[in-house]
């Protein structure tokens, strides 16, 4: 069957277009209602004449009469001069739009008999009519012109019945496409979306539905007030998602719509369909639906940074861990979400794992996100895809963007460090991806090791080595500093490292010059080893064991006795010999005297480092850049 489109160029008087105007439905026809039923599946329409005419739709048999009928649409005059050829007065049109109901309601347009035509049930007449072929070369004035009519000059004229019989079109594809009845409520609802507020009523939107119950003062409060630029992205939410997407299409079309006002409609849609929390099931029926949406959303998100949340592309990051989306997907979200991390809260970060691994969260998740995040300040030198992305956004991170980023890893890294089975190499990898990055304090840093080390007590001397690597014992404030020294979890050499350097702070602060590393902290921070004058043997291995609290106590005796003269200067001339002298006047275990000021005159050690730089590296450990050592 070849179709009509609908006819937009009407002409009909000026009156009738005012009062279509303000209609919300239309009443056709003006005789009396005079169809009957007889059972379930027989009607017929009481008359003096006898009927003449048996039509079948479906399961139900309707009793009519020829001339009616066949003087409207073309389609049962050709099926019952093809019955009457087989001399029978049955028909058969399974097929029509909409099945008995429908049919019945395009019978009686044939009849003149009164019935009302609104959104609800607009497309179903319009496609049966089309499919009965009742045009306007039958008669004038036919069923397919003055729907066209309805449609034209009352239904897309209206914000809330185009969206209704949107929604309607999708029973009666793909007639409704080819109709045009789907491209013109697109277009009407986009135009709608996309006028600007001063010229909206209150009228345009489902608002006026929900707040008459409060009365017509209520309503006139409502009216009162000035339209919301996002006026009408609640509504656009009871679309499907295929026609939510011509929609959206349709307003960027036009041009005249912020990002951040599509990014919010996008938002509000993709929230009304996602579970209510990520921890719950999603039933197998649901999770392609959910998939479609978030393809979808995420197409269509405006290119700009910052049109929507990072928080609620983290959301949808989760959602799409839930269903197990492709990696083309997860990796579009990542990137996303990196470009505006400086956004992310630690919660957000905080991604479940799978059942098959047997950490708490997706750590390579969140270490993909950080790649990307870092790779922004070279996106200028690469001709890649971060490159492109850059040139919408400058990449190149601010100052500010980084010190965020860097105490949101060191909240993150606390919070998986509470996981017991969280492996060292998997922590100190999220933490060497930003060791670039500006801190101005090391305080977050520690507390994430010192979360580890007392979530993971079985760890190795060496793993404690590496992961106290990590922070800079300069960087630690004075409250880290007096925690950090009473912590028995922390290696001994890490303790030595944070009261020396709150005693070098201290003279500082009163006016001295920071004083040259003695060659006893220097050695300790490279790591050598050489004899004791004691008579012990100095080596790694007690140096990163932990310390008890009575060395504890007896280190920071003997670091307060060091104390800073005027000019930043050691009180002994000779730096190397001056510790060794106060040593051996304290009480202390020969243990402790022997870990810390050994390697007293050691020349041949002391050219095999390199004293001057006063670096914490440890000697035996590559130099890497922006990172910190405490060994």
């Amino acid at each position: 069957m070849q179709t009509r489109p609908m006819i937009w160029s009407l002409k009909i008087s000026r009156a009738l277009r005012s009062l279509l105007l303000l209609m919300k439905f239309m009443k056709l026809g003006s005789k009396a209602d005079s169809f009957q039923t007889d059972g379930n599946n027989t009607r017929y329409v009481a008359s003096d004449l006898v009927t003449d005419l048996v039509v079948q739709v479906g399961n139900v048999k309707f009793y009519l009469h020829k001339f009616p009928l066949l003087s409207k649409s073309s389609r049962l005059q050709k099926l019952v001069s093809s019955a009457n050829e087989g001399n029978g007065d049955e028909i058969n049109i399974d097929a029509i739009p909409g099945g008995p109901s429908t049919f019945e309601l395009c019978a009686k347009f044939c009849y003149g008999m009164v019935f009302t035509l609104d959104a609800y049930n607009v497309v179903a007449v319009r496609c049966a009519a089309e499919y009965l072929e009742m045009y306007e070369t039958m008669e004038k004035g036919n069923l397919v012109y003055k729907i066209d009519v309805f449609l034209n000059y009352s239904i897309f004229r209206s914000w809330k019945d185009s969206i209704i019989v949107l929604q309607g079109t999708k029973a009666f594809l793909p007639l409704s496409e080819e109709l045009k009845v789907v491209s013109h409520c697109v277009d009407a609802i986009a135009s709608k979306a996309s006028t600007d507020v001063s010229k909206v009523d209150w009228s345009y939107t489902y608002n006026r539905k929900k707040t008459s119950k409060e009365g017509d003062t209520g309503w006139n409060q409502v009216r009162s007030r000035s339209v919301p630029k996002d006026w009408w992205v609640e509504d656009l939410c009871d679309l499907e998602i295929d026609l939510y997407t011509r929609v959206i299409l349709a307003v960027k079309n036009k041009g005249s719509m912020s990002n951040e006002l599509l990014g919010k409609a996008l938002k509000a849609y993709a929230y009304r369909r996602f579970p209510a929390s990520s921890k719950n099931s999603i039933p197998k029926n649901e999770v392609s639906k959910l998939l479609v949406v978030l393809d979808t959303i995420t197409r269509l998100l405006p290119a700009e940074k910052g049109t929507v949340s990072c928080s609620f592309l983290l959301k949808m990051l989760k959602v799409s861990m839930l269903v197990e989306s492709g990696e083309s997907l997860k990796s579009e979200l990542v990137k996303r979400i990196a470009h505006q991390l400086e956004e992310a809260s630690v919660d957000d970060l905080l991604i479940s794992s799978s059942e098959s691994e047997s950490t708490m969260y997706d750590v390579h998740l969140v270490q993909k996100m950080l790649q990307v995040f870092m790779a922004q300040d070279h996106s200028k030198e690469d001709n890649g895809e971060i490159q492109e992305i850059s040139n919408s956004n400058p990449g190149i991170l601010s100052a500010a963007s980084k010190r965020i980023v860097a105490k949101l890893v060191d909240g993150y890294l606390t919070e998986i460090a509470k996981d017991p089975h969280l492996p060292i190499s998997m922590f100190i990898s999220v933490a060497d991806i930003i060791s670039t990055l500006p801190r101005p304090a090391h305080d977050g840093l520690y507390r994430a090791i010192d979360t580890y080390l007392r979530e993971h007590p079985w760890i190795s001397k060496s793993e404690r080595k590496r992961i106290c690597r990590l922070m800079d014992c300069k960087k630690l404030s004075a409250e880290a500093c007096i925690h950090a020294v009473q912590n028995e979890r922390l290696p001994l050499r890490v303790v030595v490292q944070v009261l020396f350097f709150e005693q070098v702070r201290a003279a500082a602060s009163s006016g001295s010059t920071t004083p040259e590393l003695p060659k006893g902290i220097k050695d300790l921070n490279r790591g050598s080893c050489g004899s004791s004058n004691l008579g012990t043997t100095n080596t790694d291995e007690d140096w990163d064991a932990m310390a008890s609290a009575e060395e504890l106590r007896a280190l920071r005796n003997e670091l307060t006795a060091l104390r800073v003269s005027k000019h930043g200067e050691y009180r002994s001339s000779n730096a190397d010999t001056a510790p060794i002298s106060k040593v051996r006047g304290l009480i202390m275990s020969r243990r402790i005297l022997s870990r810390i000021w050994s390697n007293k005159g050691d020349k041949q050690t002391e050219n095999t480092g390199s004293d001057s730089s006063g670096s914490l590296e440890a000697k035996s450990t590559p130099v890497r850049r922006g990172r910190h050592s405490v060994s």
